[in-house]
């Protein structure tokens, strides 16, 4: 089996403060006398649930508690650049950063100027690591839809300036989802991105209201699909790429275990699959973790994870440049021989 790490790959689905490393917030939660929750401490990674909205307020408790340690410019500047160079180790070429800037206005003199320190600290992550970024400004459904069209808004005015696309986070069992289709029309003007969750704590009808109504380009996790033959179907002819994060998907109870997260069903029906972390801080596992437990549960080989990858890129807004780079070097990792190669397949050690 070849190095996961070593796989170019884009990673699609990562929330900002949700991509901080757990030693950062255990430091920065010390400079400011922040009590942590001992489930983000000495009982981390957290065990989580989200089968009823108790289950997810305790989730969105967590992470707001998380965001609360971020407290100055340096801060928001190290979170992104510990977030590239993270995805740099798991072999990531571009990475598309999901922030709500109201969630940070307060602190930060105001979701525009949150908006800007997010896309300065992204061009000097950028700079520094090698690492092509871009960034999806998410509206939050459990607030009012007229906030959604007021960061659509300044998505828009970003566009082309760093921010790549809009999204819809938080609960997707909150809300009434056609509420935000004047949200989504603004950034479709822009030209921007087309990103709402859908698909995972709701099943296959939540994605099929994001396409109809937000007229998504991808889904937040879209894993649910795989109950619809239908949706499948469209969703593979539309070329509707899924960000299905397998980690977060069991931790929140979507799953039982990682061998029922129907991946092998997805592919199979020709469905775009762009493997994510989701927050890494909270589930405790990276982007190259999330190929790495796909291998070992469906057996995936290597053939199919670089094509994972390939998907992975197609469904960016990498520049081609970016895309066609990383492409090629799909191609190489998989022409290299691979520590087994050669031997029979029973011989080989198992994941």
């Amino acid at each position: 089996m070849r190095d996961l790490h070593q796989l170019p790959k884009a990673h699609l689905h990562l929330h900002f403060t949700g991509s901080m490393r757990h030693e950062t917030l255990l430091e920065l939660a010390a400079r400011d006398q922040v009590a942590l929750p001992d489930s983000l401490v000495d009982q981390w990674p957290p065990r989580l649930s989200a089968a009823d909205e108790k289950g997810w307020f305790r989730f969105q408790r967590l992470y707001d508690v998380a965001r609360s340690v971020l407290r100055t410019e340096d801060d928001v500047r190290r979170l992104v650049r510990e977030a590239a160079e993270d995805d740099v180790a798991d072999g990531g070429r571009w990475l598309e950063i999901q922030v709500d800037p109201s969630g940070y206005a307060a602190r930060f003199g105001g979701a525009t100027a949150f908006t800007d320190l997010v896309l300065d600290a992204v061009d000097q992550a950028s700079r520094e690591t090698g690492l092509g970024i871009g960034v999806l400004v998410a509206a939050n459904r459990t607030r009012h839809p007229l906030d959604a069209r007021t960061l659509a808004r300044l998505a828009a005015q970003y566009a082309g300036r760093g921010v790549v696309g809009f999204g819809l986070s938080n609960d997707e069992r909150r809300g009434t989802t056609s509420d935000f289709a004047a949200a989504f029309r603004i950034a479709r003007r822009a030209d921007l991105l087309l990103a709402p969750h859908g698909g995972e704590l709701r099943g296959p009808e939540h994605a099929r209201t994001c396409l109809d109504e937000l007229h998504a380009d991808r889904l937040g996790h879209g894993v649910r699909v795989a109950e619809d033959p239908a949706l499948l179907e469209r969703v593979a002819a539309d070329g509707v790429t899924l960000e299905v994060c397998p980690v977060s998907n069991v931790a929140l109870g979507v799953y039982s275990d990682l061998t029922s997260v129907p991946l092998p069903t997805l592919l199979e029906g020709g469905a775009q699959v762009a493997l994510g972390a989701d927050d890494p801080l909270l589930f405790g596992s990276r982007l190259a973790g999330q190929y790495a437990t796909m291998r070992a549960a469906h057996d995936l080989d290597d053939a199919t994870l670089a094509e994972l990858a390939r998907m992975s890129l197609r469904g960016s807004r990498a520049p081609s440049d970016v895309r066609e780079r990383a492409l090629a070097d799909i191609d190489a990792w998989l022409a290299a021989p691979g520590p087994h190669d050669g031997e029979p397949r029973s011989e080989r050690m198992t994941p």
